[in-house]
């Protein structure tokens, strides 16, 4: 996964747009998005990694979020949740509330 994509996936688990995370950043239209083929400065690299609370090492793939440790318990809760509609949550949809969990758990112990 490259950087871009990365910055994506943690505004989609803190339900942010990436045109709301430049403007919260201070950064110009789809300056993100061409991240994808020019490297940022370390100013800039940094500034994203702070707001989403992970290292710059993570943003570049250098290494991995640390997952917490969750109870069976509530493992099974996510497991067995439902949608609005009723129906079981895919894979991906437990994923984000794990993500969203963690997250939420990481913020608290800081």
């Amino acid at each position: 996964m490259d950087l871009y994509e990365k910055i994506k996936e943690l505004a989609f688990a803190k339900n942010i747009s990436i045109s709301r995370l430049e403007e919260e950043l201070g950064f110009a239209n789809a300056s993100l998005k061409r991240w994808r083929s020019s490297n940022p400065g370390a100013d800039k690299l940094t500034k994203v990694a702070d707001y989403f609370h992970v290292s710059v090492d993570y943003l570049l793939g250098r290494e991995e979020l640390e997952q917490p440790q969750f109870s069976p318990e509530l493992l099974d809760a996510i497991d067995n949740a439902e949608g609005f509609s009723g129906q079981p949550l895919d894979n991906h949809d437990k994923e984000i509330i794990k993500g969203l969990l963690a997250a939420y758990l990481a913020g608290k112990n800081k």
